[in-house]
């Protein structure tokens, strides 16, 4: 464990952005995290994961804690279920393809989703139906002020849509070093209910789908509609759906009848963010080194040397146009610094 000084960040977030961390030190086991932090009490610490869900805007002068504590395995079974525990520096993606060798069910939905399993609870990350909650049990974190460990439950976790109290209450306040889940071994419960599932299923004259299928139906329609941010700096879908009332859609209905919805409940309605941003007329664009996607309209775009400041100011212009256009204010999911 040595810490590294003006390193560049560019290689430890998705969007590619080139900053500098004054102080860099990578953390592979919890030992080694609870000494960095009981030697730098004093310090600013910044807590990095995979890179995957956030814009970095400024050079960063804190501590950062690059969480790389690797390790998978099953800590309890039955002949239906398996209790899998998973360290914090896994690849999301590749925990995954391991549960899908070992056919554990539960969360093939959530396939090809970038960035490290310890930040996966903070967002409750989720996709096509699935939601990381679905199957989580529990998550081990540390205090930061005082080095203890503490079990989070899901209760505890207090999970909403791409929420949980680790961006509430309790933020800035832990870093999670393993998450457990309870996946199915038998009679998994398959999600196709998301078209675009269906449809490839079809495609694929699948029938009487495996999870290794609803895997590869997912992945193939995410490569399909999302950039590689090893070929284009991104950071997936970078605003939430935002939820409006039924009577608001009403309204906007009769202007725009063909204005897809998802009913929440009997007063709330979903609304796709990247049909807002496509029928507001910034698909594919592309100002300087940044833009929009041109095959999803949620996916704001690196095409190079963009600053993180740039992303923000086209992100600023798309919920301004939003907000005129429709009277919805959108949320950023992903998180800036």
């Amino acid at each position: 464990m040595k810490i590294e000084y003006h390193k560049s960040l560019k290689e430890y977030n998705t969007f590619g952005i080139d900053v500098t961390a004054h102080e860099f030190v990578t953390i592979t086991s919890k030992s080694e995290l609870k000494k960095i932090l009981s030697q730098n009490k004093e310090k600013e610490l910044f807590i990095l994961s995979g890179g995957s869900n956030m814009l970095l805007t400024r050079e960063l002068n804190e501590l950062v804690l690059h969480i790389a504590i690797k390790g998978i395995k099953v800590t309890e079974e039955s002949d239906t279920h398996a209790l899998v525990s998973v360290n914090a520096g896994e690849n999301w993606h590749n925990f995954v393809e391991y549960c899908i060798d070992q056919d554990y069910g539960g969360i093939e939905n959530l396939s090809l989703i970038p960035g490290y399993v310890g930040s996966a609870p903070i967002q409750n990350i989720g996709a096509y139906g699935v939601e990381l909650k679905d199957t989580f049990v529990q998550c081990e974190a540390i205090h930061i002020a005082t080095g203890k460990e503490h079990v989070f439950s899901k209760e505890d976790c207090k999970f909403g849509y791409r929420n949980s109290i680790f961006k509430n209450e309790v933020k800035g306040e832990y870093i999670i070093t393993n998450v457990t889940f309870r996946l199915t071994k038998t009679n998994h419960s398959l999600n196709t209910k998301y078209g675009a599932i269906e449809n490839a299923l079809i495609d694929k004259k699948i029938k009487n789908p495996s999870i290794k299928d609803i895997s590869e139906a997912v992945i193939l329609i995410r490569q399909s509609k999302l950039p590689d941010p090893k070929k284009i700096g991104n950071s997936g879908s970078f605003f939430k759906n935002p939820v409006i009332s039924k009577s608001h859609f009403s309204l906007l209905q009769k202007k725009h009848p063909e204005m897809p919805s998802y009913i929440i409940d009997e007063n709330q309605v979903k609304v796709p963010a990247g049909w807002l941003i496509e029928a507001s007329g910034f698909k594919g664009k592309r100002w300087g080194e940044v833009g929009v996607h041109k095959k999803q309209a949620l996916v704001l775009v690196n095409y190079g040397d963009a600053k993180g400041t740039d992303i923000l100011e086209l992100s600023k212009k798309i919920k301004a146009e939003i907000k005129q256009k429709f009277d919805i204010n959108l949320e950023t999911e992903v998180n800036i610094i």
